[in-house]
């Protein structure tokens, strides 16, 4: 991935952009100049020190995952927090339009952009869904309600974020953004999909190690359903999983002390909202 052009200027001062990386300066190097902001990169435990002209660099000893970008939250300045991966940037207006929403829908803590996926821009499976809007428009809300969203197109309220316990740091990756949608609804913030809100997102061709990235996510349903969801559900949940691939359950036991000790029942509409959407 190559994204030639001239610097852009900074369309809002009111959002930072927290990039999280770990060992891909190239693509470091060529997101950073796309984003409208200040931005915050929080290296996870790099080899070598990214390059970040023009942003400011965290570095972490240890890989934290998603974790990571609680860190850059907790650094910013800004109201208002957007997210981006190494090999992705917001769209030129993006960040301006959703601080300009979130004034103007005070209960909202978090908007789901649009992700538009490669040098083609074929939309992604995630946006299409949230489109299908199976939650509505709340009256008066600033988009479709959602109870998911991908980590590297969202803005959120940074103060909700916070409060809501940002990112599970013993999920780690994949999957790590259902428990924190979870939460902050159940604090009574609404989350929605706004498509006039663009990320362009640029995954490497060759990918992590799918069988890996799977099992995790898997062991993260697996975990989220016992933090926050009913007994039945996460009897079904477990079923599910093993029939797929029993030792990504088997990934789970280590944790299931932790997991109950924690465990907090969501409040009704939230359980009946996740219902809906076949979760």
């Amino acid at each position: 991935m190559t994204l030639a052009g001239p610097l852009p200027t900074v369309e809002t001062g009111e959002v930072t952009v927290v990039v999280v990386t770990r060992d891909r300066p190239d693509r470091v190097r060529d997101t950073i100049p796309h984003h409208r902001a200040p931005v915050i990169v929080v290296d996870n435990g790099s080899r070598v020190p990214p390059p970040v002209d023009g942003a400011r660099l965290i570095r972490l000893d240890t890989n934290l995952g998603a974790a990571a970008r609680n860190i850059g939250v907790r650094q910013a300045t800004t109201p208002f927090v957007a997210f981006a991966d190494d090999d992705s940037y917001w769209a030129p207006g993006s960040l301006a339009r959703a601080a300009a929403l979130l004034r103007a829908h005070p209960r909202t803590a978090l908007l789901a952009a649009q992700v538009r996926v490669g040098t083609a821009g074929r939309l992604d499976p995630v946006s299409a869904g949230m489109a299908a809007a199976p939650l509505g428009t709340p009256p008066g809300g600033a988009g479709p309600s959602i109870l998911g969203f991908l980590s590297c197109a969202v803005v959120v309220r940074r103060d909700a974020f916070l409060a809501a316990g940002g990112f599970q740091r013993r999920l780690f990756v994949y999957g790590e953004e259902a428990l924190h949608a979870m939460d902050l609804a159940a604090a009574g913030w609404r989350l929605c999909y706004v498509p006039e809100l663009v990320v362009h997102h640029f995954p490497d061709p060759a990918g992590r190690d799918p069988r890996a990235r799977l099992r995790r996510e898997a062991r993260n349903r697996v975990l989220t359903a016992l933090l926050r969801r009913p007994v039945r559900r996460v009897a079904g949940v477990v079923a599910a999983e093993l029939r797929a691939d029993p030792l990504a359950v088997c990934g789970v036991l280590r944790d299931l002390p932790w997991a109950l000790r924690r465990r907090r029942r969501l409040p009704p509409e939230v359980e009946s909202a996740l219902r809906v959407l076949g979760q």
